[in-house]
């Protein structure tokens, strides 16, 4: 009889195999009943760190290799985001006004980058536990530069899911360092899980491996909500 854990990772694996093939084939109702299903027995947290990164991971590397076509990429981060949204409920979309925004300045951006999920997980995350957050979509190099030095943001956060968006963030490095010394870079996604020493190539200040090591990130920033 196979052990506990090596059943609970079947389990897992097959679980997001189905999540997969019910993305590319844009099947929503599918999809919602396997992370009913996955919600009835974890965190909302551990659903997303077991069913629903290694889906789009693997959407990823179908992608890169040319597997997958772009609508179905596109289409199956619109669905994962509105299930989010049923996973951790309401939460509220409106940017923080000068007035209101916490010290210090915190905001999220894709760079170069077609899928947006990975950031929407971020900032679910970050809002649910309090933390206001500017949310600039997706952005390339220039214009997030300008945007943060405008802005005046102090903490910057970078989702990326292909390797080339990821090498990208070495230019955001050097833009920022030369008009906004003082920003700190914290950079998440696949190809940092795939190359733990990548982030320190690029020279980022932080990684995040999970959704849920971000609050311990920004704790270790002194970055409070």
């Amino acid at each position: 009889m196979p052990s506990c854990s090596t059943h609970c990772g079947r389990s897992r694996m097959s679980s997001s195999d189905a999540l997969l093939q019910a993305l590319l084939t844009l099947n929503r109702v599918q999809a919602q009943e396997l992370l009913a299903a996955a919600r009835a027995e974890h965190s909302a947290l551990e659903v997303i760190e077991l069913l629903i990164r290694p889906a789009l991971e693997q959407l990823g590397q179908l992608w890169e290799g040319g597997d997958c076509a772009l609508s179905q990429i596109y289409m199956s981060g619109r669905i994962c985001e509105e299930l989010l949204e049923e996973l951790f409920g309401e939460i509220s979309e409106t940017d923080p006004s000068e007035s209101e925004a916490a010290e210090p300045r915190l905001a999220i951006a894709v760079l170069e980058d077609y899928h947006l999920l990975g950031k929407q997980i971020v900032r679910t995350v970050l809002r649910a536990a309090g933390y206001r957050v500017r949310d600039y979509g997706r952005q390339d190099v220039e214009t997030l530069v300008e945007l943060v030095r405008s802005d005046g943001i102090e903490v910057l956060l970078v989702s990326t899911l292909m390797l080339p968006a990821a090498l990208r963030v070495r230019a955001l490095v050097e833009r920022l360092r030369a008009v906004a010394p003082d920003v700190r870079i914290v950079v998440g996604g696949a190809p940092y899980r795939f190359d733990d020493q990548l982030w320190r190539e690029v020279g980022a200040d932080a990684v995040g491996l999970s959704a849920g090591e971000i609050l311990a990130i920004l704790e270790r920033l002194e970055v409070k909500p």
